[in-house]
């Protein structure tokens, strides 16, 4: 260790730490699992990227462990930002923020089926180090919007957005972060940097002529394209979020308006949890959001009818149908501390205050579920219309009451619980601790019949606890089971109730992943969901940008179900 970091401390001007706290903070994200780094680098620009990613590289043959892991603000849940040896940390200096340029509104067709177009507005460079909350005050100021958030853009930041191919509540409308990155300066495994951006297939062609070690991935990754296009047509997940495996599916696609034939490596590195090369900075496109909203809440007895009345809510076309249910609920109004530190007591105490008579008067008890329906526009009056029909639609199903929202601070409250619902359970409860291993399922919203009481049947046969909230208009839930502290005890359960749970997705066409990514608790499933013939192209991406394993190892590919029980957190 000590050896590696004075080696590191010649070649980079950024810092090198060994300290028991720095490895510390590096050992664990928001998952299950602990794994030490043996030295933490900061590198202070690019070009120290590109030194430690060639001295890795160099030295790989005398230490075939060696090797190099991205890490944003840490807050992955899949493991994706851990690592044995080198622990690269953007957030102390890759965190520059430019400035925000107007562009001529062009429109943008986001990669899920049946999207319809976005108008992007402006454009802004970030570097991975960036918190989503920095940048989110600036896009406020100019009136405008990254609409790739996720509930946790208070913590996380972009390299971890770009890296997970993040999506929250808006991406129901506006699609995931692989439609927000014009391009990306990224570092490919022998230290070539390069501006990697969407351009005419016969462009792409041409840099793969090229003798060097980028024109070499070109063509290779070409090469796949070419001897696999019915292959991989038939493997893209057909939900409007999917985060599993290489996004090899949206790498060409044809240009709606010229009808041009497009090649975008972007599509490839967003989404690979660095497992490709290293993301120095990045342009992001901003879309201006609607004047004006307003929100349907709906309070459910029971979860029995939910997938119906996710299908009525849909015919509304809103921007957002979120979820959480009763066990996140309870833990707000029980730990207003939680909240304190960030809203500040007054809010914390109004928000308790708030909710327990709302509930008594609404449904007599708190709920089983809430859904927040939240429709956008221009006209304030046609939202209105809009909400109310729905209210009244669902007034046929004898466990759901609804309220409508004109206010956009009256609806924030409803909106704390749902953007902190993860952290609450996870702070929160004595004797347990969360296991985000089934965490980000998602199915087609037309199997949701058959999927809510399926997911409930197998984790009530397990004896679990768990909470329940989430994107529902996409079918994307976020499950998290509540398992004894003393994880030795529950390897075998994770094992057995992933593989029922991703079963009963993959069987109703859904993705076992559709924002959190796959990092170490689902890459030993991806065989599984893509079948073995996929399984070897995501194997022939990995090698032909990464042929000595430099970019955080077992992430993607490389690992077996076996090696779940290696890392995880021993009590």
């Amino acid at each position: 260790m000590k050896q590696l970091a004075e080696s590191l401390k010649e070649i980079i001007q950024g810092d090198v730490d060994t300290s028991s706290e720095a490895i510390l903070s590096h050992s664990r994200d928001a998952s299950l699992f602990d794994i030490a780094p043996e030295v933490v680098v900061y590198p202070k620009d690019t070009h120290d990227v590109v030194e430690l990613v060639k001295f890795v590289a160099s030295a790989k043959k005398k230490n075939p462990e060696l090797s190099i892991t991205p890490r944003a603000a840490g807050t992955c849940m899949a493991g994706g930002s851990l690592n044995n040896s080198i622990s690269l940390d953007c957030m102390r200096y890759l965190n520059t923020l430019g400035k925000i340029r107007p562009v001529s509104a062009h429109e943008v067709f986001p990669h899920f089926p049946g999207a319809q177009s976005v108008i992007i507005s402006a454009e802004v460079p970030a570097g991975p180090g960036v918190y989503y909350r920095d940048l989110e005050k600036k896009t406020d100021e100019a009136g405008l919007l990254l609409p790739c958030f996720t509930a946790s853009k208070s913590i996380n930041a972009i390299g971890g957005m770009i890296g997970n191919n993040s999506g929250g509540e808006l991406s129901l409308k506006y699609g995931k972060t692989e439609d927000y990155v014009k391009d990306i300066e990224f570092v490919f495994a022998d230290g070539s940097r390069e501006m990697i951006r969407e351009v005419p297939i016969k462009e792409a062609r041409s840099r793969a002529t090229k003798g060097d070690f980028v024109g070499s991935v070109y063509k290779g990754i070409l090469k796949i394209i070419d001897n696999n296009r019915e292959l991989i047509s038939a493997k893209k997940p057909q939900v409007s979020k999917n985060a599993a495996g290489y996004n090899i599916w949206n790498v060409v696609r044809t240009n709606p308006k010229t009808k041009e034939e497009m090649f975008d490596l972007t599509q490839l590195i967003v989404g690979s949890q660095g497992t490709l090369g290293i993301t120095t900075n990045s342009t992001l496109r901003l879309v201006k959001p609607h004047s004006q909203s307003a929100l349907l809440v709906v309070f459910l007895k029971d979860l029995g009818p939910l997938a119906d009345i996710v299908q009525e809510i849909q015919k509304t076309s809103p921007e957002t149908i979120e979820a959480y249910d009763d066990k996140t609920i309870e833990l707000a109004v029980r730990f207003w501390r939680g909240f304190i530190k960030q809203r500040g007591f007054w809010g914390a105490l109004k928000l308790g205050l708030q909710f327990i008579p709302e509930f008594g008067m609404m449904i007599g008890g708190i709920p089983k579920l809430v859904l927040l329906v939240e429709c956008a526009g221009e006209d304030k009056a046609e939202i209105l219309a809009r909400l109310t029909l729905l209210k009244k639609r669902l007034e046929r199903f004898d466990s759901a009451r609804s309220r409508i929202i004109e206010n956009k601070k009256d609806g924030e409250k409803y909106w704390m619980i749902r953007h902190d619902s993860f952290a609450l359970l996870r702070s929160h409860y004595q004797g347990k601790r969360t296991a985000p291993f089934i965490d980000d399922v998602i199915v087609p919203p037309s199997a949701l019949p058959r999927f809510i009481p399926a997911i409930r049947a197998i984790l009530e046969k397990h004896n679990l606890s768990y909470n329940i909230h989430g994107h529902a208009g996409n079918g994307n839930f976020h499950i998290i089971p509540l398992i004894q502290n003393d994880a030795r005890l529950s390897e075998k359960m994770i094992l057995e109730v992933s593989e029922e749970v991703y079963d009963l997705v993959i069987r109703l066409g859904g993705s076992i992943t559709a924002e959190h990514n796959d990092g170490i608790i689902r890459t030993p499933f991806l065989p599984d969901m893509f079948g073995a013939e996929m399984a070897e192209i995501f194997t022939q991406i990995k090698n032909i940008f990464d042929p000595k394993n430099i970019f955080n190892p077992g992430k993607k590919v490389g690992l077996t179900k076996a090696d779940i029980g290696k890392y995880l957190i021993r009590g």
